[in-house]
C-alpha cells in the first residue's frame, strides 16, 4: 500500500530554517511528480512545491527564493529546504505523489514560525 510518511516539521524563531522529508514507498517513485503543500489554520490547503519526474520545479511566489524542493530517488523520499522562514509560513505541510491519475497524501507535519 502506498505510505507517504513526513518529518521534520517543528518550532523555529522567523528567519529560521527547517528541512522537511517525506519517505514514500508503495508506488513508483521514479516516475512520480511529488509535491508540498501547507494548509494554515481556516486556510485552504495551497502548493508549496512541486518536482516532476525530470527534475521541473514549480514553486507558489510565497516561497520562491527562499525554499527548494528536491528528491534522492534512490531512497524515495523528497525534501523541502525552507530557508529565512517567516510567520505566515505557519502551517500543516503535507507531502504528495501523483502518477497519472492517482493522488497520494501523507499525514502532514506541522511547522510553526515565531516572530
Amino acid at each position: 500500500q502506498v505510505q507517504l510518511v513526513e518529518s521534520g516539521g517543528g518550532l523555529v524563531q522567523a528567519g529560521g530554517s527547517l528541512r522537511l522529508s517525506c519517505a514514500a514507498s508503495g508506488f513508483t517513485f521514479t516516475f512520480s511528480t511529488m509535491g508540498w503543500y501547507r494548509q494554515a489554520p481556516g486556510k485552504q490547503r495551497e502548493l508549496v512545491a512541486t518536482l516532476n519526474k525530470g527534475g521541473g520545479t514549480n514553486y507558489a511566489d510565497s516561497v520562491k527564493g527562499r525554499f527548494t524542493i528536491s528528491r534522492d530517488n534512490a531512497k524515495n523520499t523528497v525534501y523541502l529546504q525552507m530557508n529565512s522562514l517567516k510567520p505566515e509560513d505557519t502551517a500543516v505541510y503535507y507531502c504528495n505523489a501523483a502518477w497519472y491519475s492517482s493522488s497520494w497524501w501523507g499525514q502532514g507535519t506541522q511547522v510553526t514560525v515565531s516572530s
